[in-house]
């Protein structure tokens, strides 16, 4: 069993980018305040790129889930989580971590189901502003809950705190850059991005509305566009025939960057996309997933939108026609824009992976 000084903090995370991108921010800060960390997630992820950039061990365990339709898939998940739960407490067993930090996703269900047999204090941080089906199981489980977002009927106050979702460096770099808003006949900028796989819609939609836009506009307009592989031709095709000055690609590594080199962004309305709209200071038109059980991004896109920082456009009324008159509108005022990037950014917390920090810390201490 290791020494109490090379115990580490064991972050668990899902296998996306909006649950390994705070738990990486995290760990970075912890291990600049000299805490060792390790990372523990499902056997996908942990072949990623970004396992080099994490500042500690990364481990693999088995994930499931008994939700779904059927019960053949229910039981196979439940014998999933149940080697999961295994494995989670053979790990724990080896580490001995002075706590478990979940970040949502089926993998973090079996580390913290685990700490909380061995005693380990567990806090789990929730990215939207509606609490995840994972996340609502282990919360009345855990010492602590730290929020993204204030959560909408919210449980468990007397343990939860907000801390703000913790944004990577490649944010936290460019979150001092001033917007600037577009000349009145200079070039205007519009990034669009759908999620780390892009999304279908975005290149059924934006395309069209392009053509719907008055020739003054298509003349300024500049479109950096992430598209599935499968719509990268399409999509630029009709760019090319409209003339409109374009960079369409399935990925942009660097898109932190082109956020804040935006005038407008169009996106879905994830934690991590709205979270790094409001630390960067950008407006945005958020288009919201439908169909999800529990509309947790109509909820991040209506937070900021309330505040004056994006429009929530439902995909049942994103279409090239409505579009296009947004985006005429937005780009003959681009006071507004200027208005709406001040609004976005009154509401973006840079120093979340700070606070977290504090308050992984602080358990730790009264623990």
């Amino acid at each position: 069993m290791p020494e109490a000084q090379d115990r580490p903090i064991l972050l668990a995370a899902g296998g996306t980018g909006g649950h390994l991108f705070p738990a990486e921010a995290l760990a970075e800060v912890l291990a600049q305040r000299g805490h060792k960390v390790a990372l523990v997630t499902d056997t996908r992820a942990a072949d990623g790129d970004w396992v080099e950039r994490f500042p500690g061990d990364v481990h693999a365990i088995t994930a499931g889930t008994v939700t779904g339709s059927g019960i053949l898939p229910k039981l196979k998940g439940g014998v999933r989580l149940a080697v999961g739960l295994y494995e989670a407490w053979s790990l724990l067993g080896r580490l001995n971590p002075k706590a478990v930090v979940g970040f949502g996703g089926y993998p973090t269900v079996p580390p913290v189901l685990a700490a909380k047999l061995r005693a380990i204090p567990t806090i789990i941080h929730e990215a939207n502003a509606v609490m995840g089906r994972a996340n609502r199981f282990l919360a009345p489980r855990v010492t602590s809950i730290a929020t993204g977002f204030p959560l909408s009927g919210a449980d468990y106050a007397e343990k939860t705190v907000f801390t703000g979702n913790p944004v990577r460096r490649p944010v936290q770099f460019v979150a001092d850059q001033p917007y600037v808003k577009p000349e009145a006949d200079g070039s205007f900028r519009l990034l669009v991005f759908g999620g780390s796989q892009g999304a279908r819609v975005m290149s059924d939609v934006v395309p069209g509305a392009v053509q719907h836009l008055s020739d003054a506009l298509r003349k300024r307009l500049h479109i950096t566009q992430q598209a599935r592989e499968d719509d990268v031709l399409r999509v630029t095709r009709v760019y090319e025939a409209l003339g409109v000055a374009h960079e369409v690609a399935p990925f942009f590594a660097d898109l932190p960057h082109r956020i804040a080199d935006s005038h407008l962004v169009i996106a879905r309305a994830g934690a991590m996309t709205v979270t790094e709209l409001a630390v960067i200071g950008r407006p945005g038109i958020l288009v919201p997933l439908p169909g999800a059980l529990d509309q947790d991004q109509a909820v991040n896109a209506e937070i900021l939108a309330a505040a004056g920082g994006a429009i929530c456009l439902r995909q049942s009324v994103f279409t090239p026609v409505s579009l296009a008159e947004v985006l005429e509108r937005k780009a003959s005022n681009p006071d507004r824009l200027a208005e709406m990037a001040a609004a976005a950014k009154a509401v973006g917390i840079k120093d979340a992976s700070a606070r977290l920090a504090t308050h992984v810390l602080s358990i730790l201490a009264s623990g």
